[in-house]
């Protein structure tokens, strides 16, 4: 009897991002194809209100990265990963618990002068004045990725958030070859797959925090628990 084939992560994100988080999918001892669905891009914004901040608040690497420097200005930061890119930028950091929503109550009552530099598509609105900075262009899927969703080997797909979500499920449409797991990381994000995939029921493991980390133990949590072939359904 021939072996089932090994499942493949399929790897989204943006390029960089998708790259550091490969690493940690080879670690796991998968295999994985990088496909960014997003490019990130820098837009024309009042850089001269983003300098004189009084601090800033940052739900994302990227709003560090066209921030430009802290100049030991405070700032709240939704998770690790952004609390160590602004640290490097030269901010004063308070590291917040992982995701937006857990971040607002701490937020609050920050006080005039501050402003939260984000992607021209965000999850949440923060209470403090929000900038666009930079933006997520859509890619179209890879070669690659089509060849693999209209494979037979399985396909895991981590789903970093709700609008990455819906372009994965756009690019999987009329795929159906491969059976499909989906990791959100979040239940948004499962939801907004759900609405984008009119294909049928695909099975997900939601992670238990909404981070990389988190994501990593769901995807775990996928080849452990599914030892039999992946169905489809």
């Amino acid at each position: 009897m021939q072996e089932p084939a090994a499942p493949v992560v399929l790897i989204t994100r943006p390029e960089a991002a998708a790259r550091r988080f490969a690493a940690q999918v080879e670690a796991l001892g998968l295999r994985h194809v990088i496909a960014p669905l997003l490019r990130i891009v820098g837009v024309p914004h009042d850089t001269a209100a983003v300098r004189d901040a009084n601090g800033l608040v940052f739900t994302s690497e990227n709003g560090v990265r066209f921030a430009g420097p802290g100049r030991g200005r405070p700032a709240w930061c939704v998770g690790p990963r952004t609390a160590e890119q602004a640290r490097k930028a030269g901010y004063d950091v308070r590291e917040g618990p992982g995701d937006a929503a857990r971040l607002i109550p701490l937020i609050d009552d920050l006080g005039p002068g501050w402003l939260h530099p984000h992607g021209a598509h965000v999850a949440a609105r923060l209470p403090a004045p929000g900038m666009v900075v930079y933006d997520q262009l859509p890619l179209p899927p890879s070669p690659e990725a089509l060849a693999l969703l209209q494979g037979t080997a399985p396909v895991i797909l981590p789903l970093f958030s709700p609008r990455s979500a819906r372009l994965a499920a756009e690019a999987a449409r009329g795929s159906p070859g491969a059976p499909l797991r989906i990791v959100p990381i979040s239940a948004a994000a499962e939801a907004a797959w759900r609405v984008a995939w009119p294909e049928g029921a695909v099975r997900s493991v939601v992670a238990d925090q909404p981070d990389a980390q988190g994501i990593l133990r769901a995807i775990r949590a996928v080849t452990d628990t599914e030892r039999e072939p992946f169905s489809a359904g």
